[in-house]
């Protein structure tokens, strides 16, 4: 199929910077197409822009992207990356389709390994049994939250005359009408959007983590699941798949920031940023499984989450951390944002998810 002449360079933008090692899904492509056509655009300056909010490009990868931009856009020559220092090792495989850019690491105050710093890798998701995961599935329709919706369905016990049907019935015994058919709003569950931390901090629990957020793009009428790092991504679509080992090997590819640096903040605002992911936020039961260590800006952290609390219907932070009985926040964002989280909870495993999603529905 030919693309439409005008969308050809925007699409082209797209592939050359996955060929200089950024990883930028299908996804991402479609909504730089739509974003450019929302601002106009008035000049290249507006092109520019939604490629930064929509590609999330990380801060220190900023002057290649605007190498890249001025050579497809503006026909400038484009440099040749100076070669790294020898502390740092940057390999770029572009026939394997995988990026790794690996920094050294310190360790936090909390014994788990956080940076601020973008390593980009590949590898396999776990994949096991978990009898939590088939108790959510069995109980999901029942416990998940739900929502009044604004269409209308019969009912003995309805708080409004369905006035239509009371016409047809009276119509059918010539003007007689015995009862008066009455009407109430029907109920659809809520959205769920679940953030999962994939950092190197979070290793140890993003597998499970991931499992469930197949499970539950399965099992709820509407879910939504993005990945945070040092990047925004977003993987529902790769969780439609029923066989979980299709789902999961799906997602991995997708997730190019798997294992690497903690920069939650940046993230946030980058979902925040997009318009069509900032709905999904509104009226919803937003869960973030992360440890909360950000090693990025606290100031931007602490903004997105107060946006996300003031448009979601309810606000939840899972942390593994949570589940020690002397557990106390240590960063400083995390600290910051208390005031704006429903609820700070244990979500460290699979069982503590299931736990506390199946509890959603008894909320406020």
């Amino acid at each position: 199929m030919t693309l439409p002449r005008a969308t050809q360079p925007l699409v082209g933008f797209a592939g050359l910077l996955r060929r200089h090692g950024f990883a930028i899904s299908p996804d991402q492509t479609i909504d730089f197409i739509a974003g450019v056509g929302l601002l106009g655009p008035r000049g290249i300056h507006d092109v520019r822009s939604a490629a930064l909010a929509l590609f999330s490009i990380p801060p220190e990868r900023r002057e290649a992207f605007d190498a890249l931009f001025r050579a497809h856009f503006m026909g400038a020559a484009l440099t040749p990356p100076a070669t790294g220092d020898d502390g740092d090792e940057v390999a770029a495989h572009e026939g394997a389709g995988e990026t790794t850019v690996e920094f050294d690491e310190g360790e936090d105050e909390a014994g788990e390994m956080a940076t601020a710093a973008e390593r980009l890798s590949r590898r396999d998701l776990a994949l096991a049994d978990d009898e939590a995961i088939g108790r959510f599935a069995r109980l999901a329709k029942a416990r998940l939250p739900r929502r009044r919706s604004y269409r209308r369905r019969a009912s003995r016990k309805g708080d409004q005359p369905d006035i239509r049907r009371a016409i047809r019935a009276a119509a059918r015994r010539d003007g007689e009408l015995t009862t008066l058919p009455r009407r109430r709003r029907k109920t659809r569950q809520r959205r769920i959007l679940l953030l999962i931390d994939v950092s190197a901090s979070m290793r140890a629990e993003s597998d499970a983590a991931l499992r469930f957020a197949h499970q539950l793009v399965q099992s709820a009428e509407r879910a939504e699941v993005f990945t945070l790092g040092t990047r925004l991504t977003r993987i529902t679509s790769s969780l439609a798949p029923a066989g979980r080992a299709e789902a999961l090997a799906r997602a991995a590819a997708l997730i190019a920031d798997l294992d690497g640096g903690t920069r939650i903040g940046e993230a946030l605002q980058a979902f925040l940023a997009v318009p069509r992911y900032a709905g999904f936020a509104r009226g919803a039961a937003v869960v973030v499984i992360s440890d909360g260590l950000e090693r990025g800006d606290p100031a931007a952290m602490i903004d997105a989450v107060r946006r996300l609390s003031r448009a979601s219907w309810t606000l939840d932070w899972l942390s593994p951390l949570a589940g020690a009985a002397d557990f106390a926040p240590k960063t400083e964002a995390l600290a910051a944002i208390l005031p704006d989280l429903d609820r700070l909870a244990p979500g460290g495993g699979v069982n503590a998810i299931v736990d506390h999603m199946l509890e959603l529905g008894a909320y406020r």
